[in-house]
């Protein structure tokens, strides 16, 4: 109950201060099984784009996040854990013989679509940075589940580095259409439409 009574205050308290509106350019909001990537500026991010996604799919959409960052405390344990059902990645490789894709490859399984960042780090700057190649081994993975590029736009304006109240500015979310892998594709050229597919998307200033 407790959790659910925090995720409803999130997912409101977002919309309301940023005035997110998402925007199905691509794609609609179906109840089917997807990888969601996105453009990654701010610790604010997965929470904006979970939030704007209809409630059927919030239920089964779990934002991928470092166990570094969010199992540190309380508070962030229950959040991550209890009320965005966040998969926790550990992003120091501890065990260097462990799948560092093992976790999002379990959800996956369990019929659960994730939120990823392939930049795989805050990007404070305009355009996007090389992406890493987990997306590309989930895609190569799993071929039956959609991959979708979101554009968040706004948000590292709305929340800057070192600023502890947001400023009223709008964010938008674009959905774009679904990225399929063809059967020869290799890793860089996947990669490279995947980020040239979520960079038409942006803004036209971006």
């Amino acid at each position: 109950m407790l959790a659910s009574l925090v995720a409803f205050f999130i997912t409101s308290g977002a919309r309301l201060l940023t005035g997110a509106r998402a925007l199905w350019l691509g794609s609609t909001a179906q109840p089917v099984q997807r990888i969601y990537y996105a453009n990654h500026s701010s610790h604010g991010d997965f929470v904006l784009l979970w939030a704007s996604l209809p409630a059927e799919l919030r239920k089964r959409t779990r934002p991928v996040a470092g166990s570094d960052y969010w199992m540190k405390g309380a508070l962030r344990s229950f959040l991550i854990q209890r009320v965005f059902n966040g998969v926790l990645v550990d992003r120091q490789r501890s065990d260097p013989n462990a799948n560092p894709l093992q976790a999002m490859l379990d959800a996956l399984a369990e019929g659960d679509s994730l939120i990823v960042f392939p930049e795989g780090t805050r990007n404070l700057e305009d355009g996007l940075l090389p992406f890493k190649a987990g997306l590309y081994h989930l895609a190569k993975a799993r071929p039956d589940v959609e991959v979708i590029p979101v554009w968040i736009a706004n948000l590292n304006r709305v929340m800057p580095k070192g600023r502890a109240l947001p400023l009223p500015l709008l964010c938008t979310l674009n959905f774009g259409a679904p990225l399929g892998m063809g059967e020869e594709e290799g890793k860089e050229a996947f990669l490279e439409r995947a980020r040239n597919a979520l960079l038409t998307l942006a803004p036209a200033e971006v």
